[in-house]
């Protein structure tokens, strides 16, 4: 990609991933995208557990199948489960708000570099909401009461073909003051 914005308009859900595997120093290049990513008062609220274990990929993808759907994530090569941990803000604000005020944005920032360094390096995500906590959490070993935020598959997409956005047009969206 030449620049950001073509990056951006590049980056799409995948639907078809190929099943193979990725390689190990891609996903820790997606980690370190995420690392980086800009949060609220630097309280990186977030941890990652990376799944790249052939044994244990498709267990994972097992537990993203709800409610009919995310069935085409079987095929994914690795997922990033998005962790949400307890923000510690600067005491003055710790002060005024709840600890978690900033933690949305800042994951969500997070996972957004993970996506769009994945696919800098050729690679394909999709972000899944629908996921079975439980079963996730007895099968990465994590504390029942682990927060969740997103699990990202990541992997090959079998065409590399972008689909086109549909998106508000920009007038309904901004105002310039």
């Amino acid at each position: 990609m030449s620049d950001f914005l073509e990056l951006a308009a590049h980056r799409q859900s995948c639907r078809t991933f190929s099943g193979k595997q990725v390689e190990h120093d891609k996903l820790v290049k997606c980690i370190e995208a995420a690392r980086l990513a800009p949060s609220g008062c630097n309280a990186q609220p977030w941890k990652f557990v990376v799944v790249e274990d052939p044994l244990v990929v498709p267990e994972v993808a097992k537990c993203t199948v709800q409610l009919g759907v995310n069935e085409y994530l079987a095929q994914a090569g690795a997922f990033i489960v998005v962790l949400e941990e307890h923000a510690k803000l600067m005491p003055k604000l710790a002060a005024m708000l709840d600890s978690q005020y900033f933690a949305k944005g800042d994951l969500g920032g997070a996972a957004l570099s993970i996506c769009l360094e994945a696919e800098s390096l050729g690679l394909a995500t999709c972000m899944a909401g629908l996921y079975d906590r439980p079963k996730l959490c007895q099968l990465l070993d994590l504390p029942p009461d682990q927060r969740f935020f997103l699990v990202i598959a990541v992997g090959y997409a079998v065409k590399d073909e972008v689909r086109p956005k549909i998106r508000k047009p920009l007038d309904e969206i901004v105002k310039f003051v």
